[in-house]
């Protein structure tokens, strides 16, 4: 549950930092797609921190009260901007 939370929330970061950096923005397929990269690797590095994760006897409990939910949106929106960002970068520096 927690990684698609981090895969919906990475799109709407990357299309979120797409329309407010226009610079960057790749259009609403490349900015979704890098969301949803960013939004996976955010989740998953936030799991392995240990923040929102299932750690603990609560476990699968513990996974789907408000303040995993809410890290799990966070961790994936801003995984999912900074990935578009860098994707954006990359692409702008190649055509020139």
């Amino acid at each position: 549950m927690e990684l698609i939370i981090g895969l919906i929330s990475g799109a709407i970061g990357g299309n979120a930092a797409g329309g407010l950096l226009k610079n960057l923005n790749q259009g609403t397929l490349i900015n979704s797609l890098a969301g949803i990269v960013g939004g996976g690797l955010g989740g998953t590095i936030l799991s392995m921190l240990g923040v929102g994760g299932m750690e603990g006897a609560a476990g699968a409990v513990g996974s789907l009260d408000i303040g995993s939910i809410i890290s799990q949106v966070a961790g994936g929106g801003v995984g999912g901007g900074v990935v578009l960002a860098i994707v954006g970068v990359i692409r702008n520096k190649l055509t020139g």
